[in-house]
């Protein structure tokens, strides 16, 4: 089977929001979590959703599940005190229901422009390859800097920006964590923490547009995405 685990952990302090995190901020009448779970909770390939949430807005997460029709998701827990723990909280709970060699989609809930497309992507190269990094082809000039000296540059054609979902088989996504933990090492995302333990990683790329909302300029370009799609003048999505 194949799961969807949202983490939606973030408070949201470099959006400058005044009373709710990010990932509850209304666009176009509906939060952006809910804008991002409903891409796994359409995609047939999704057989379950969790999400993992802020202590705080556990409450208002659930009622978001509700009023939005979200019965793909079947729990809303506790994260950690990092993004890293609160995925580990996630994959535990999956443990006690799912079978360890399922597939498990880890996603940030501030990304929703994720398609269904992707979605069935990334579980078809899990299937072959054991794993899988959603990408995008990087479109600028990367830079290598020593402080404020450029001390080289990267070929653009060998380069591309890894993005989410990262997807895995259960156990092995699970024991790479909990080793994690044991050895106090910490990653930035789980691509990088299985990497480090000596998995060979697979790609596919996603939509340029895939962004992280994380600031306030991301906002008004998500909303100006879906503006245009409304419209349908430009097609994105």
């Amino acid at each position: 089977m194949n799961y969807a685990l949202i983490f939606a952990g973030g408070t949201g302090q470099r959006m400058n929001t005044v009373s709710l995190p990010k990932q509850f901020l209304k666009v176009h009448g509906a939060p952006i979590i809910v804008h991002t779970i409903r891409h796994f909770q359409k995609c047939p390939s999704i057989d379950g959703i969790v999400v993992v949430c802020i202590k705080e807005f556990i409450g208002l997460m659930n009622e978001l599940k509700e009023q939005y029709g979200l019965n793909k998701v079947m729990s809303v827990i506790e994260g950690g005190d990092t993004g890293q723990a609160s995925i580990m909280n996630g994959l535990l709970f999956l443990k006690s229901l799912a079978n360890q060699d399922d597939i498990v989609l880890i996603h940030d809930g501030v990304r929703p422009l994720i398609n269904q497309e992707t979605i069935i992507k990334n579980i078809e190269c899990v299937k072959k390859n054991g794993n899988c990094i959603t990408t995008t082809k990087s479109t600028e000039t990367i830079v290598i800097t020593d402080g404020d000296n450029v001390t080289g540059t990267i070929n653009r054609d060998n380069s591309k920006f890894g993005r989410a979902p990262q997807s895995f088989i259960l156990k092995d996504i699970l024991k790479a964590h909990i080793s994690s933990k044991e050895k106090g090492l910490s990653f930035i995302d789980s691509a990088t923490m299985m990497s480090h333990f000596g998995f060979k990683l697979f790609t596919v790329d996603g939509p340029v547009n895939n962004i992280k909302i994380t600031s306030p300029i991301d906002y008004f370009i998500f909303k100006a995405i879906l503006d245009e799609a409304e419209s349908e003048q430009i097609k994105f999505l």
